[in-house]
């Protein structure tokens, strides 16, 4: 019984004649129902308030279920478990994460609390610290939206000092401070900005002007000659999806990106005014651009198509420079390759793990590619600019589907059938290269780099991974694949391992057997290239 139905019953019986007893005063009865509607009125106010309240929560994506939710539909035999999804982060009722909570939604998931057990933690701060014991031990089916070890790639000071072409030339400071001085007195003519991992504060600064005793900050190179689109400089947020660790595989979001535009006009240069070169939280939007805006309002193209549109326009070959930003973060993954593996050792299976960080470049005049930053758990609010909840949504669809956590088959997390399994992808599936493995050097042995894929050779673990890189695939929606990279079927058909291919020559031994398997699904069906 609820609070106001036994407050009324006390009421009720406090007027009633007890038998045996001295008969209490009785109250006047005008006074008596002039209290029971004031608290019938209170409980209808604040029932009111709570159906406001509830709507509002539901309407921002926030409501979370306070009790143990229900992830059960059907009766008896009917009954099918539903998937749970525990969304951690700070302020949930802010609505920053609405558009993941919609997504969920839509795709048939319960919101649990943590309590009970879950299929997907969607954590907004990196999990392996605060919710180290609620992750120790993950069962198979259960994900997790962030790998351990990313904040090699996310630490700002790690990426910036990382020797990659793609980046600016940083050092780290106090340790590198004679390597930077030296560097400076060779080239004189260089600003710089000097940054810690708050990205807070960003002033171009000279030589002179900067603190070299900052313990844990770095400074780099300004990139001082920026690509501008009528006036503005702007970078790009390239939406990017950790899958699997060794063997790597990684996509890119293709079908869009994120344009943030300076709120002020680059020239007449200000090395005072940092919303001249600095991208803020107010930022100038796509469809404020006068050169875009057409395209994107009245056309009716997406960010990314706009953009390019606009640079072909101009005589600028779009696909080299999306083929430049997708050779920029592959240089990343396989150069932190090795650290991701040794931190994500210490659980059962990396295959528990997903990511999904934003890369952010800027150009200069000649569309050459610089790497700013890696953002983890990138902003998906619209709060700011309601027009990028289709991106937001479009976002985190297509990272779950090619995680397979938006299943095609049923929305449940236990063992699937041996059927099932078949049905979804078999040992047929993954089969390659025919022609190699009919040969009797493979049908003998597996020694042979070209016998390693042949169904006899293949390990259980090697099974696996292929299935779920297959399962990938064909889930993979709007995103493509950039590890292992994609070729052409001209390339595929002339291939083997020893073809002077650096970018096979190069990879650890499971990255070579999950590149080679690519090309042996490029061969079968140019769908895969």
């Amino acid at each position: 019984m609820n609070s106001l139905g036994s407050s009324y019953h006390k009421l009720q019986d406090s007027s009633l004649p007890t038998f045996g007893k001295p008969k209490p005063k009785m109250k006047k009865p005008g006074r008596f129902f002039s209290l029971v509607i004031v608290v019938l009125g209170l409980g209808i106010v604040l029932t009111l308030l709570n159906i406001y309240e509830l709507h509002k929560m539901r309407e921002t994506g926030a409501l979370q279920q306070v009790s143990q939710p229900q992830v059960e539909a059907g009766t008896g035999k009917h009954a099918v478990r539903m998937p749970v999804v525990w969304v951690a982060g700070k302020k949930l009722e802010s609505g920053y994460l609405k558009h993941v909570f919609a997504v969920f939604e839509r795709i048939g998931y319960v919101t649990g609390d943590g309590e009970s057990e879950f299929d997907v933690l969607w954590s907004h701060e990196y999990p392996f610290e605060q919710l180290a014991r609620k992750i120790s031990d993950l069962k198979p089916h259960q994900k997790v939206n962030h790998f351990p070890g990313s904040g090699y790639i996310t630490n700002k000071v790690s990426l910036a000092v990382s020797n990659n072409p793609y980046i600016p030339r940083a050092f780290k400071i106090p340790k590198e401070k004679d390597k930077f001085l030296q560097y400076a007195e060779e080239h004189p003519e260089t600003l710089w900005v000097q940054k810690r991992n708050s990205h807070r504060g960003i002033k171009i600064k000279h030589v002179q002007d900067l603190d070299l005793s900052d313990e844990g900050s770095f400074v780099q190179v300004f990139v001082d000659r920026p690509f501008l689109i009528d006036g503005r400089k702007f970078d790009i947020g390239v939406y990017t999806i950790l899958t699997s660790i060794d063997p790597l595989r990684v996509y890119i979001l293709e079908s869009e990106a994120l344009f943030r535009f300076c709120s002020h006009d680059y020239y007449p240069f200000d090395a005072r005014d940092i919303n001249k070169y600095v991208v803020g939280d107010a930022y100038t939007p796509v469809w404020e651009i006068p050169s875009l805006k057409k395209l994107y309002r009245e056309l009716n193209f997406n960010f990314k198509e706009s953009f390019d549109a606009y640079l072909e326009s101009q005589g600028h070959n779009a696909k080299k420079l999306w083929s430049n930003i997708s050779a920029a973060i592959k240089t990343v993954y396989l150069q932190k390759e090795a650290a991701i593996i040794s931190a994500t050792s210490k659980y059962s299976s990396s295959r528990n793990f997903f990511e999904m960080v934003r890369f952010d470049f800027a150009l200069d005049e000649h569309l050459n590619v610089y790497l700013m930053e890696v953002n983890m758990s990138p902003n998906l609010s619209s709060g700011h600019f309601s027009e990028n909840a289709e991106l937001y949504e479009k976002v985190v669809f297509n990272l779950l589907s090619v995680v397979l956590v938006t299943r095609p088959v049923k929305n449940d997390f236990f063992k699937s059938s041996e059927d099932e399994a078949n049905m979804r992808v078999s040992d047929k599936d993954i089969s390659v290269f025919p022609e190699w493995c009919l040969r009797k050097s493979c049908l003998h042995s597996c020694r042979n780099e070209m016998c390693m894929l042949c169904s006899q050779c293949l390990t259980l673990t090697m099974k696996k991974t292929l299935k779920l890189a297959y399962l990938e695939h064909i889930n993979k929606g709007s995103c493509g694949r950039i590890l292992p990279q994609k070729m052409t079927e001209e390339f595929a058909l002339d291939w083997s391992p020893s073809t002077n291919d650096p970018e096979y020559q190069n990879l650890n031994r499971k990255n070579k057997l999950m590149y080679m398997w690519f090309v042996g699904k490029c061969r079968q069906n140019a769908a895969w290239c």
